[in-house]
């Protein structure tokens, strides 16, 4: 049974005031609503986590519905709010797991021995190829940023790029 506005709302009065199987029933419909609501919104696997937070807070928050008032639109507002909560959550913990405590400290003796080691590299190409790879690629300006400070043509920072790419790479293939 998908129970309509008026039916849900007649089974939350009567949960209200205590009758149990009108509550039972009313608790099976939020269900399959919220299940229906969830799975556009949600991976699968958080679905049942989802309902199930929704379920406990519409339990804990019963007596705060108006029987006046339309019983939906305060369970779609509930499980908008525990979805909100729930993506948080989700990229927090994403967030948390990006963080990589044990990482190695980058020194500065490195990146300057890198930097030194792409200068030689970059003498080898043409002037115009390395300056839209560094401009690019290093600085991490546009194609339209980089056309404009080198004075070349959007489409010709892209043709530098690409092949100042594939000399460098050759030039790495060689040295090996």
């Amino acid at each position: 049974m998908i129970a309509d506005e008026p039916t849900m709302a007649r089974l939350m009065i009567a949960s209200q005031k205590g009758d149990k199987q009108a509550y039972t029933v009313l608790l099976t419909e939020v269900q399959l609503w919220l299940e229906r609501y969830y799975r556009r919104r949600c991976a699968p696997a958080m679905l049942d986590d989802l309902v199930q937070d929704v379920l406990l807070a519409v339990h804990n928050k019963r007596a705060s519905w108006d029987p006046v008032r339309p019983f939906l639109p305060w369970l779609a507002a509930i499980a908008r709010y525990r979805w909100v909560d729930h993506l948080r959550k989700v990229y927090r913990n994403a967030e948390d797991a990006l963080e990589d405590y044990d990482a190695p400290e980058d020194s500065e003796e490195e990146a300057v021995m890198a930097r030194l080691s792409l200068e030689r590299m970059f003498v080898q190409i043409p002037d115009k190829q390395s300056e839209a790879i560094g401009l690019v690629k290093i600085e991490g300006l546009s194609i339209a940023e980089a056309a404009e400070r080198s004075g070349q043509s959007q489409s010709a920072v892209k043709v530098n790029i690409h092949r100042g790419l594939k000399k460098l790479a050759a030039l790495v293939e060689k040295a090996e």
